[in-house]
C-alpha cells in the first residue's frame, strides 16, 4: 500500500531578503521564533530549529519512513543535511549585519544506523574557529540517549553582502 506525505512552505525570498539586514544571531532567532519563514528544506525533511545562541545552533528531526534509503534506514543525505545546517548556522550566528557565509566543504562520518525506532535526533553545531574570511565549525548528531550517531566538520567562506536597495 502506498504512503503519502503532504507539506507546505512559505516563499523563500521573504527570508532571503532579510539575510544581512541584522546580525546572523538575530536573523536565526527570527526564523526560530517564526517571525521569518523557515527555509523550504525544513518542511521537506520536517526538521526544526530548536536552539540558537552565539556560536551554537541545534536542529532536530524525528526520523520517519520518508527519510529511508533502499536498505531500510535513514538516508545519509538526511544526516548530512542536518549536520550541514547545524554547522553552517552556528557560523551564521556569529556574523554581524552585512555579512554572509557559504559552506566550502562538509566532512561527515556516519557512526550508527538511524531508523524510526531511533526516536528524535539532534544536530548540535558549534563554531571551532572564526576568522575574517573563513570559519571552521563542527556538528554532532545524537539520539535521546546521547549516543553519537554522526559527526561533521565544515569550513565556511565569509563574505560581505552588497548593499540592498532601499524600497
Amino acid at each position: 500500500m502506498g504512503r503519502t506525505r503532504t507539506y507546505e512552505w512559505e516563499d523563500p525570498e521573504l527570508t532571503a531578503a532579510a539575510v544581512g539586514r541584522v546580525s546572523g544571531l538575530e536573523f536565526l532567532r527570527d526564523v526560530g521564533a517564526g517571525r521569518l519563514p523557515a527555509p523550504p528544506i525544513s518542511a521537506t525533511l520536517d526538521m526544526a530549529l530548536e536552539e540558537v545562541e552565539f556560536g551554537r545552533v541545534v536542529f532536530s528531526l524525528l526520523p520517519g519512513e520518508e527519510h529511508y534509503n533502499p536498505i531500510g534506514s535513514v538516508h545519509g543525505g538526511v544526516f548530512a543535511t542536518l549536520l550541514d545546517s547545524a554547522a553552517g548556522c552556528a557560523v551564521q550566528s556569529t556574523l554581524p549585519a552585512g555579512m554572509a557565509y557559504t559552506s566550502l566543504d562538509l566532512n561527515v562520518k556516519f557512526l550508527r544506523r538511524i531508523t524510526v525506532d531511533t526516536g528524535r535526533v539532534r544536530a548540535v553545531g558549534t563554531v571551532l574557529n572564526g576568522g575574517r574570511q573563513t570559519a571552521l565549525a563542527e556538528a554532532k548528531l545524537t539520539d535521546d540517549r546521547d549516543r553519537l550517531l554522526a559527526h561533521a566538520t565544515s569550513s565556511c567562506l565569509l563574505f560581505p553582502l552588497p548593499p540592498k536597495p532601499q524600497v
